[in-house]
């Protein structure tokens, strides 16, 4: 019996790997983009029921800015690389939540929500288009995806697996609200393995600096982010980040390339 569950696990999970378009590495992924946008959605119009949503300010503005240019690179960037399909069921919105959360993410199917309380550390429209870019390539990278699937496997294990996922029993909406949850547990506080934060760094970067947004900012914002957690306990959304030496150090070997894109951006 151990060796049916075995043989089912590692032939369900050979199957269900695929190349990831933005980053090119290979990725467990046992859930449909289709069912994971029409999760997310849900989740999102609920969220936005239940929080003061910003509608008309400078900041709301700039939130919006900010995202359509990013994601009108992101499109230009996928329709130039031949993978325009990969934001297939992308429709983008944009919104500022009332909120002294220190916090930002981007749902699957592009629904992008930046808190307030984040601005007071951003302090720029440069370094918050930074953390965007970073967010919006979490839901690019498929990174919930991935540790959903990671969870069903270690929860059913691979003989369970098949049934389960054409049933989309309630271990599925739990591991989506472990991956996605809404809330103090998603942007800079959701628990994506240091791997997914250096990717959505770099390529967050990258996608900032496409959108015309100067990635050197992406330096004194982290800077910034250290001190605010310097005090006895730092900040949640810091205990499941790198630290932010390394951070820093890993962006500064990403910025000739994201400079490169960048100044390309200024001469169009």
């Amino acid at each position: 019996m151990k060796r049916i569950l075995l043989l089912s696990f590692i032939s369900l999970s050979l199957i269900s790997c695929q190349r990831n378009a933005i980053t090119g590495r290979n990725q467990l992924k046992l859930y449909s983009d289709a069912d994971i946008q029409a999760m997310a959605l849900t989740e999102y119009k609920s969220f936005l029921t239940t929080n003061k949503v910003v509608n008309s300010s400078r900041d709301a503005e700039m939130v919006k800015r900010i995202g359509q240019r990013i994601t009108a690179a992101i499109t230009q960037y996928y329709t130039q690389q031949g993978q325009a399909n990969v934001l297939d069921g992308y429709q983008w919105e944009y919104n500022l939540v009332d909120s002294k959360d220190v916090n930002a993410w981007c749902m699957p199917g592009g629904k992008i929500v930046v808190y307030t309380g984040l601005l007071q550390i951003t302090q720029n429209e440069a370094a918050l288009a930074v953390v965007m870019g970073h967010e919006i390539t979490h839901a690019l990278a498929q990174h919930g995806n991935e540790r959903m699937s990671q969870g069903m496997i270690q929860q059913l294990g691979g003989a369970a697996l098949s049934v389960a996922l054409a049933n989309k029993p309630s271990e599925t909406q739990s591991l989506f609200m472990n991956a996605y949850g809404i809330g103090s547990q998603v942007g800079f506080s959701l628990p994506f393995s240091r791997k997914d934060e250096y990717e959505a760094d770099k390529f967050g970067l990258r996608f900032a600096a496409m959108a015309g947004y100067n990635p050197q900012e992406s330096i004194p914002l982290w800077e910034r982010m250290e001190k605010t957690g310097s005090g006895s306990k730092p900040p949640e959304f810091l205990s499941t980040h790198p630290a932010e030496a390394n951070r820093i150090a890993k962006l500064r070997q990403e910025m000739p390339e994201a400079l490169r894109y960048y100044n390309a951006a200024r001469v169009k």
